[in-house]
């Protein structure tokens, strides 16, 4: 059985830990602001600093252990806007309990506001150790982390959503290995299944590798493309595209809360079905949707992630300023699915 020390795994457990990071600059799509998915890149990278921080690095647990650091749970508020050539610092703090199965942390980015020290995103994330069983066997864990590892992933406690039947479903095209093309919004049975009666949008997607690691899986990162993508789709389908509002007036979706939660595994080269469901309309002012992903696997549909995402529209005011505006009537009734 491999070893780590303990020292290491204690830090790991029970030491802040801090990295300066800087906003990357495919992030910057609209001026100079930065988006929700890069956003969350910044929280990502502060975990994966914090392992390397701990003698414990994502690349040394792989190589080493047979160990991929896989994000299973991840819960971002950006309560300030975030802009590119931007430093901020990320405070990571972990809080797993004495009995979880999972690594947990709180991850803040600070960033200078008129002087000012400000917390300008907080979120949450839980972490596991998934065992390689692709490239060559594992093996037993180090001890140290064993409670941490999984066969498969998975978000403890997280609720899936009960997927409908397939039976009677005309499965021909979806059990092939591979779809036509990159994807489809259009006609599709079960597409239509998972959208049936609600205030939806679907999409297949094929996965590609560049979406996954590890050799075989969607990664979180992907999820956070994925779930950016299904609403550029969604906003298209509901004829208020986002270059439609932006032409138009100068109106930009803004974000301001996103959670995901992996189910079980999507593997490359799967078609992975993609339900983006406005659940709420509030004051005309910001939404609430949520996304859901399968795969269809031995005639039945998996779920492998669900997540729920809120939104905004802010309005241009120059090249440095933007304000949060309420929705007029063409862009509530497209949010409600009303004609």
């Amino acid at each position: 059985m491999t070893t780590v020390a303990e020292s290491a795994v204690k830090r790991l457990l029970t030491s802040e830990t801090t990295a300066s990071l800087r906003t990357r600059y495919e992030g910057s799509n609209i001026c100079t602001w930065i988006g929700f998915k890069h956003i969350n890149y910044l929280v990502e990278e502060a975990i994966l600093c914090h392992f390397a921080d701990a003698d414990l690095p994502a690349r040394a647990l792989y190589a080493e252990h047979g160990l991929g650091v896989d994000i299973v749970d991840l819960d971002t508020r950006i309560l300030h806007a975030l802009y590119m050539d931007e430093t901020v610092q990320a405070r990571v703090v972990p809080t797993a309990g004495d009995d979880d199965s999972f690594l947990s942390f709180t991850v803040a980015l600070h960033a200078d506001r008129d002087g000012e020290d400000t917390k300008v995103v907080a979120a949450n994330a839980k972490v596991v150790l998934r065992s390689d069983s692709y490239v060559e066997a594992a093996g037993e864990p180090p001890a140290e982390l064993a409670r941490f590892v999984t066969g498969r992933l998975s978000t403890p406690g997280a609720v899936a959503p009960e997927p409908p039947e397939l039976t009677g479903a005309d499965l021909t095209a979806v059990t092939t290995s591979l779809s036509a093309g990159r994807g489809t919004s259009g006609p599709d049975p079960v597409l239509d299944l998972l959208t049936s009666g609600k205030n939806a949008f679907g999409w297949k997607w094929r996965i590609p590798y560049p979406y996954c690691h590890f050799s075989e899986r969607l990664q979180m990162s992907s999820y956070l493309r994925q779930m950016e993508e299904v609403v550029d789709l969604f906003l298209a389908d509901r004829g208020i595209s986002v270059k439609t509002l932006l032409d138009e007036r100068r109106w930009i979706p803004a974000c301001p809360h996103s959670r995901i939660q992996i189910l079980d595994e999507a593997l490359m080269e799967e078609d992975l079905y993609t339900v983006y469901t406005v659940e709420n309309v509030f004051k005309d002012f910001t939404y609430t949707s949520r996304m859901d992903c399968y795969v269809v696997r031995d005639g039945k549909l998996v779920p492998t992630a669900t997540g729920k995402v809120t939104h905004g529209y802010a309005l241009i005011e120059n090249r440095r300023d933007w304000n949060l505006i309420t929705f007029d009537e063409r862009v509530s009734k497209a949010l409600r699915g009303e004609s």
